[in-house]
């Protein structure tokens, strides 16, 4: 089979290695891709926002398969239009990527099915929200509706936190993505990422993650993208999952191809385990990132038939087989992050990858045959071991022999596994 990957982050590096081993691959294409990428695939340097180019692409290299990694072009509609011309593609359509693209319509369709989550209101302007606001208390929380990848929501502890968060979004902090802005009632519990894959009708579980969302040790400081995971999340028991499914993820399934929007892909669905059981924060429509990488080091099944079951209303003919062992990652960041930060700094020194430890790229390029740091989030240190904590010390081992002056990290990414004991 030969496959287009599109993406160029730490989850499309973790997507091409577990890829590049299918024995059903005969060919890897990446675009854009990065230097870690260029390990496993050839990269193309396309511009995956000019949809025509993508499918020229695939019919002149005769492509089997097409794998969308990030959320954007899926927002943009490119699953539609690689479809319509013939192609097979993992990823949702443009009306079921509104999921994630729209925070107000994954409320609304949480509404309409009894799926469990915050009390929500959406507002387009500033005072009705801000009245709302004061009306519930604090904490709670204000999100832009639209992307802003994975900076557009405030957990206010404040009333004043929420009141210029709202402000914030209004005044174009976040683009577009602020033009509507959703506030909720904030969740106490324990957060958990859940994946699962559908093909319209069925859905496969996959496996569980716990994300570190805030910039700095004991989750303090502004949310970012993520600063590192583990998998599997111990919160996430079986009746847990099996709760998840049954409450959220097949009443999802079953409302969107209802509403005219069946769902093709990967559900990754932000959860809060609360005192009542799971309730739904968000849904994301693309493996998260950097959940991704290790769920990735924990797949024991090809990865390849899975994904194209899912595209191809197949599902219920593959399983997918865990390891038990827990993988974690750290994220190194570019300092500065999730604020303003230094671009094209030097990274003169990588670690090699070593038995059930890898160095994902996230944020890096060549140039002038030296890797530079490219992004706010460059670089996951992965490692797999017997216990979270074996796991925790071989992935900061990795951590320490990077050199990379503008690089930092969290130094506690596994804490709320290792406190369970």
């Amino acid at each position: 089979m030969k496959v287009l990957l599109i993406g160029s982050g730490g989850r499309e590096h973790a997507l091409a290695w577990k890829l590049a081993q299918s024995p059903l691959l005969t060919k890897l294409y990446a675009a854009p891709g990065n230097p870690g990428i260029a390990e496993e695939a050839e990269l193309v340097s396309l511009n995956v926002e000019d949809h025509a180019a993508v499918i020229a692409f695939c019919q002149k290299q005769a492509i089997d398969f097409v794998v969308v990694g990030p959320e954007a072009p899926l927002v943009a509609g490119l699953a539609d239009d690689l479809r319509a011309a013939g192609f097979v593609v993992f990823g949702p359509s443009k009306a079921a990527a509104q999921l994630e693209g729209s925070k107000g319509f994954t409320k609304d369709i949480c509404a309409r099915y009894n799926i469990p989550t915050g009390a929500y209101q959406r507002f387009t302007a500033a005072e009705p929200a801000k009245a709302y606001i004061r009306a519930q208390g604090a904490p709670i929380v204000v999100k832009a509706d639209g992307l802003a990848a994975g900076k557009g929501v405030t957990v206010a502890m404040t009333i004043d936190e929420a009141l210029a968060a709202v402000d914030d979004c209004f005044a174009g902090a976040f683009g577009a993505a602020g033009a509507e802005v959703v506030v909720e009632a904030y969740l106490d519990g324990e957060e958990a990422s859940f994946f699962c894959l559908s093909d319209g009708k069925t859905a496969l579980a996959l496996a569980t993650a716990q994300d570190h969302k805030r910039v700095g040790d004991g989750d303090t400081g502004p949310n970012t993208g993520g600063m590192g995971a583990y998998s599997p999340a111990p919160v996430m028991t079986p009746d847990m999952v099996q709760r998840t499914m049954k409450e959220i993820i097949e009443p999802t399934i079953r409302g969107m191809a209802e509403s005219g929007y069946p769902f093709t892909g990967v559900f990754f669905a932000g959860l809060m385990i609360t005192a009542k059981g799971p309730e739904l924060i968000e849904y994301n429509v693309r493996f998260g990132d950097p959940e991704c990488q290790v769920l990735m080091m924990r797949l024991k099944s090809d990865l390849l038939p899975i994904l194209y079951a899912a595209s191809t209303g197949t599902l219920d003919q593959v399983s997918a087989e865990w390891r038990d062992e827990p993988a974690l990652t750290v994220v190194m960041a570019s300092k500065g992050y999730p604020g303003a930060y230094d671009k094209a700094t030097q990274i003169e020194h990588l670690p090699q990858a070593r038995d059930g430890a890898k160095v994902f790229h996230a944020g890096t390029a060549l140039k002038d045959g030296q890797l530079v740091a490219t992004g706010g989030r460059v670089l996951n240190l992965t490692a797999t071991a017997s216990t979270v904590a074996e796991a925790q010390a071989k992935a900061y081992a990795l951590v320490d022999e990077v050199r990379w002056e503008n690089g930092f990290c969290r130094r506690d990414i596994g804490w709320r596994a290792l406190n369970r004991g």
